[in-house]
């Protein structure tokens, strides 16, 4: 009992720190959603080799979009007339990185892992991007372009027989606020509610459960930490949201800061599920760069980043949640009561599919071995009654 409690103090603890600045991430991806505009995005990057895969780097990093929740979006980026190699770039920097992410990372980190992680990103994403552009086919060339001009409030317009100016006058900009507001809290957080506090609560554990020791032996820094580290990240299905307490609380046990960087750019981009219909969308070839530049350049910025900290003398761990700190503690409280009851409908509707997709995989099972019993008893029927 008292390491249950023990787990659930640790994991309120980091709640309070990040509480804040969830709430602040999911403010700007609301507004992100509204006045980004999905027709915008795409007429930018149709269109050559370099340009198209940097400006979809740049516009993944501050959108909030988990590694399956990003899939339909970048098909829509690709129907709408995004080359493979855009589409490629959209899909790294977009779960790696985040404005919800970010923020979490500067309450639960600090300074140096925030800005580190989206220039990681940016950098992996371009890097993919550019090489799958440069071995594009010119039958992949010549893809037809459907720009989706859509309303994103509440598709008043289609965006074609509605002119841009004309449909600007049929919302306010309360409206606009609203209908951001409105998405960040029924979408976002409710795509990201269940897997933060699953990742809270596995951050609690590691903080009581884990040796120091072992931690500082296997991850404490080297490729070898790094190469550990993209073992488990890449097939793990955790959102760069949900994956930051989990590597604050790493660092905090001691695992350098640069294999904690590798977990926070692998584990959000890539998990089986991802990559079977990243193999469907975009083929054989561009999964293939896509995987393989994700895991180059996630070790090469764990490296590179271990070298920053050991060169400037500074110790992950004695840094970690301090501008969380910066917060005032009746503030921190107060942003962690709105986050839990904004969770409550997210959280119940988790565990409602969680139990419900276990129930459904039990049936099938039970139905399975029914089916082999009945097989095994007609069977058995059989040679009873055949003559000796």
């Amino acid at each position: 009992m008292a390491i249950i409690v023990s787990v659930l103090q640790e994991s309120w603890h980091l709640l309070l720190e990040a509480s804040v600045y969830i709430l602040f991430g999911m403010l700007v991806g609301g507004l992100l959603k509204v006045f980004l505009s999905p027709s915008f995005v795409a007429d930018h990057l149709g269109q050559g080799k370099f340009s198209s895969v940097i400006k979809a780097a740049l516009f993944g990093i501050p959108i909030p979009l988990c590694s399956c929740g990003v899939l339909p979006a970048a098909a829509s980026l690709k129907k709408q007339g995004a080359n493979n190699g855009a589409t490629t770039a959209f899909l790294i920097s977009t779960p790696e990185s985040g404005v919800d992410s970010m923020a979490i990372t500067y309450a639960l980190l600090d300074p140096i892992m925030t800005v580190a992680r989206p220039v990681s990103a940016f950098l992996t994403a371009v890097a993919a991007g550019i090489t799958e552009n440069l071995l594009q086919t010119q039958k992949e060339k010549d893809w037809e372009r459907v720009i989706d001009r859509s309303c994103p409030i509440d598709n008043c317009c289609d965006g074609n027989e509605c002119p841009p100016e004309e449909h600007a006058r049929h919302h306010t900009y309360s409206e606009k606020l609203w209908a951001g507001l409105k998405f960040a809290v029924d979408d976002l957080w409710g795509d990201l509610a269940g897997w933060f506090f699953a990742g809270l609560l596995f951050a609690g554990i590691i903080a009581v459960l884990i040796p120091q020791e072992l931690m500082v032996q296997y991850l404490g820094g080297g490729l070898h930490s790094m190469l550990i580290m993209l073992l488990v990240g890449i097939p793990m299905y955790i959102c760069a949201t949900a994956s930051t307490p989990v590597a604050a609380a790493l660092i905090l046990k001691g695992v350098s800061p640069g294999a904690a960087l590798v977990f926070l750019l692998v584990g959000p981009a890539t998990n089986v599920t991802s990559l079977s219909v990243l193999f469907g969308l975009l083929g054989k070839r561009a999964t293939a760069i896509y995987l393989l530049m994700l895991s180059l350049f996630a070790v090469l910025s764990g490296l590179a980043l271990d070298m920053i900290y050991n060169g400037f003398g500074i110790s992950a761990s004695a840094i970690a949640g301090q501008a969380g700190e910066v917060i005032p503690n009746w503030l921190q409280f107060v942003g962690a009561l709105i986050v839990i009851l904004l969770s409550v409908k997210p959280l119940y509707l988790f565990l409602k599919n969680l139990f419900s997709a276990k129930k459904s995989a039990l049936h099938k099972a039970s139905g399975e071995q029914t089916g082999k019993d009945e097989i095994s008893a007609d069977t058995m029927k059989t040679e009873c009654r055949a003559p000796s």
